[in-house]
C-alpha cells in the first residue's frame, strides 16, 4: 500500500500501457469496451494529476522564498 502511495503515475503508466496492448492484441474485443476503458483511464488520469500535484505543492512548503534581496546585497558588497 505505500509503494502505491509513493508512485501512483508510475502504476497509472504500467496500467494504461497494458491496456493499450491488450486493445492492440485483441481485436475481437467490442468497441464500447474499449471506448468505456479510455473513459475510466481519462478519469483515473485526472486523479492521479491532482495527487501528483499535491505532493509537489507539499515538497515546496519547506523552502524560503523570497531570498533574491540577499543575494543582490551579498554582490554588491563583494564589488565594492
Amino acid at each position: 500500500m505505500h509503494f502505491i502511495k509513493t508512485h501512483p503515475a508510475r502504476i497509472y503508466a504500467v496500467a494504461v500501457a497494458a491496456l493499450a496492448l491488450v486493445a492492440h492484441y485483441v481485436p475481437a474485443l467490442p468497441s464500447t469496451l474499449v471506448l468505456g476503458l479510455v473513459a475510466a483511464v481519462l478519469g483515473t488520469g485526472e486523479a492521479i494529476q491532482r495527487t501528483e500535484d499535491r505532493k509537489t505543492a507539499g515538497a515546496g512548503e519547506g523552502i524560503e522564498v523570497g531570498r533574491q534581496g540577499d543575494d543582490q546585497g551579498d554582490a554588491d558588497e563583494l564589488s565594492a
